[in-house]
């Protein structure tokens, strides 16, 4: 309540105060020395804290962080060179800190400047480019194909994923067809005839002998028998009597001129 008169006061809410009711009345404290921040000082805040302007400094090389981008790490400010030195994650090609904000490269569990994220055989950056792992390296497609990609047989042009070996040659999946039908054989039963593919259906309606009952062809694939007699041949489930439709599989049979009877019918002939 002293008089104001000649003296330095201060307004609040409309109200005077004296400096020094002001400074024990309303004065923030500081983080780092645990001083007020009196009337004639700068009060730095940050997160509800605050600082003098001589105290706000980073706490590993206690440089002055007034003006300058800083960062925090357990309530401790830390300018940018110390955080990233300390938490930032390391270029797996020159060691060196990426910076925070920079723009980096990230492939299994690594992390590259994106300058240094390069392709191994032609050295320019990968960025966001497709690109291909292989013995600690990364290549860009065009230089991995150049390199170590087999060449499909059929079209001649590089295979990168999957493929087919056929004859130890290597084939794309969509190169390898049935040389009767183009259908694509990867995933399917085939086979061959003069180093020719084919798929089962157009191997036997080729080349396979006919079902001397049903007229179907006989492939003999796959471990299936048959029935073979004078030049013709019967499926094992089609070599039946003619008269009472017996298996003959494994049993003794006669000859009707084109058809096939058990002995038991045989007799009437």
């Amino acid at each position: 309540m002293e008089s104001l008169f000649g003296k330095k006061y201060v307004l609040r809410e409309e109200n005077p105060y004296c400096v020094k009711c002001y400074e024990s009345l309303y004065s923030n404290t500081c983080e780092e020395c645990k001083k007020p921040i009196g009337c004639n000082s700068r009060d730095l805040s940050y997160k509800d804290h605050h600082w003098h302007e001589d105290c706000f400094h980073c706490f590993q090389c206690k440089r002055s962080l007034v003006d300058k981008p800083f960062s925090t790490k357990d309530e401790q400010l830390l300018c940018t060179e110390c955080y990233s030195n300390e938490y930032s994650s390391k270029c797996h090609e020159c060691k060196k800190t990426i910076m925070p904000g920079s723009r980096k490269m990230e492939h299994k569990g690594n992390s590259w400047h994106e300058t240094c994220f390069t392709c191994q055989r032609c050295q320019q950056p990968i960025g966001t480019k497709s690109f291909i792992p292989k013995d600690n390296h990364n290549y860009c497609v065009p230089c991995y194909e150049k390199q170590f990609a087999m060449q499909c047989v059929h079209c001649k042009k590089p295979i990168t994923t999957g493929g087919v070996t056929y004859h130890d040659q290597p084939w794309h999946k969509d190169c390898f067809l049935c040389t009767g039908c183009k259908q694509q054989l990867s995933g399917q039963r085939f086979t061959s005839r003069d180093d020719f593919a084919y798929c089962l259906n157009c191997f036997c309606n080729l080349y396979a002998k006919k079902c001397a009952s049903c007229t179907t062809p006989i492939s003999g694939l796959g471990g299936s028998k048959y029935i073979s007699f004078e030049e013709r041949q019967w499926h094992n489930d089609c070599f039946n009597c003619k008269k009472c439709s017996v298996s003959l599989v494994g049993r003794g049979f006669l000859t009707e001129r084109d058809d096939i009877l058990c002995p038991e019918c045989g007799k009437d002939m």
